[in-house]
């Protein structure tokens, strides 16, 4: 049976994270948590888009959840919220969009949640 690895959080540090799993195990199980709706975008160039450099968001976006979820064989939720770790357990509890609440168990877990900027 193969391992099941949960990465809470897309973007830069998640989408890199599930990438790097992928080319070191065709076998393990990869489930990406992202709680937006964009999974995978060059942060890099997000202060280019506010110079108004590069004048289209989505010029910016790497993958969609589908496309990441198709060449890297990964499962991708998006709008989907972890709302409750149990490590014991081994169990992710996640806000699916249609507000249902669901429990998935893993073998592992990665946290690439970020942060929200605090403006003082």
């Amino acid at each position: 049976m193969s391992r099941h690895i949960i990465i809470i959080g897309g973007v830069a540090g998640g989408a890199s994270a599930a990438a790097r799993l992928r080319r070191l195990s065709e076998d393990t199980r990869i489930t990406i948590i992202e709680r937006g709706q964009y999974v995978s975008f060059a942060n890099c160039g997000l202060p280019y888009h506010i110079g108004n450099e590069i004048k289209n968001r989505e010029a910016l976006l790497v993958h969609t959840a589908q496309s990441l979820g198709k060449r890297f064989n990964i499962q991708v939720r998006t709008e989907t919220t972890a709302i409750k770790i149990h490590p014991l357990e081994q169990v992710v509890e996640v806000e699916n969009p249609d507000k249902s609440i669901e429990s998935i168990t893993y073998d592992e877990l990665i946290l690439a949640t970020g942060a929200a900027p605090f403006q003082p």
